[in-house]
């Protein structure tokens, strides 16, 4: 059980800080740059250790040619690029809101296009665990909800958690002898390979990141744990439990955010807080979360 506790949260809590950070230093780097270094730095430190599951597991890349593109496309070159140009323009509490969405959207496909069964608990959780987010966003005042304005930023966004929500259900079609962290750096090669052109043309077009110290502490925290280590432990849970469950570690975020405030910033902990990790946890039981993590573990 202490494994998939981890495997559920520890990817929220190492993505945690991703929209902050593209947000924070989106004068700094461009946002296209900032995904293709991210995915420099997280080449360079797995490739030293995937070169042995590489050699081994060529033959199954090429039995598996369009699920390997489709992983490489969705989970690295168009979500974080499309993420990292969408906070050019909307707020973080928006960013926030629709990330939300995303155990939704994991489960609708799954529904519609993986003949996975959509199951009543599993929506009541999901809308539980939402209500909790919007909670803790709106600080427990729902007329603030009502004043959000929703952007061209809020819609290429949502673009990039559906790509996010489609790279969940393909991992689970990746045969089991496949090594995880061969496949992860395969689609680093290829994803980086396909966001080279768009690299180019952001270039050209004169956008010079800024290269303060802000900017490269950021880049190497975007290349090291949101890249490296919370992609690694995000596959593992997908094999372990499933697209759902993993999914629905999704709203952990924003627990992670708020905990992270009252330890890091001295920011106190408020009734919101408080009532929205509530319904966050009971939605999470609701949808029938931990008998898996019992049962697995």
């Amino acid at each position: 059980m202490a494994v998939n506790v981890l495997l559920i949260a520890l990817p929220p809590l190492f993505w945690a800080g991703n929209f902050i950070v593209g947000r924070a230093i989106r004068h700094d780097i461009p946002p296209i740059t900032l995904a293709f270094y991210r995915w420099v730095i997280a080449l360079l430190i797995l490739l030293p250790f995937s070169v042995t599951a590489l050699k081994r597991d060529w033959r199954h890349y090429l039995q598996h040619p369009w699920l390997i593109l489709g992983l490489s496309v969705t989970g690295i070159t168009a979500f974080n690029t499309l993420l990292y140009i969408g906070l050019q323009t909307t707020a973080a509490t928006n960013g926030l809101i629709l990330n939300s969405c995303v155990p939704l959207v994991i489960l609708l496909l799954g529904a519609l296009f993986f003949r996975q069964p959509l199951r009543r608990q599993q929506i009541v959780g999901m809308l539980l665990s939402f209500s909790g987010v919007l909670m803790i966003v709106s600080q427990g005042n729902w007329q603030l909800l009502l004043a959000l304005k929703f952007t061209q930023g809020d819609l290429i966004i949502f673009s990039a958690l559906l790509c996010w929500a489609f790279y969940t259900q393909w991992l689970k079609c990746v045969p089991p002898q496949i090594s995880r962290v061969g496949l992860m750096t395969l689609q680093m090669l290829i994803g980086l390979l396909l966001l080279a052109p768009f690299y180019a043309w952001e270039s050209s077009r004169q956008a010079i990141p800024q290269w303060n110290l802000q900017a490269l502490l950021a880049l190497a925290y975007v290349g090291i744990i949101p890249s490296v280590a919370a992609y690694l432990l995000y596959n593992a849970c997908v094999d372990r439990l499933g697209p759902a469950p993993a999914g629905m570690s999704i709203y952990l975020m924003p627990v992670f955010g708020v905990v992270l405030s009252v330890s890091l910033l001295g920011e106190l902990v408020h009734w919101y807080h408080l009532t929205g990790i509530g319904l966050i946890f009971l939605g999470i039981f609701a949808a029938g979360m931990l008998p898996k993590l019992r049962v697995k573990g």
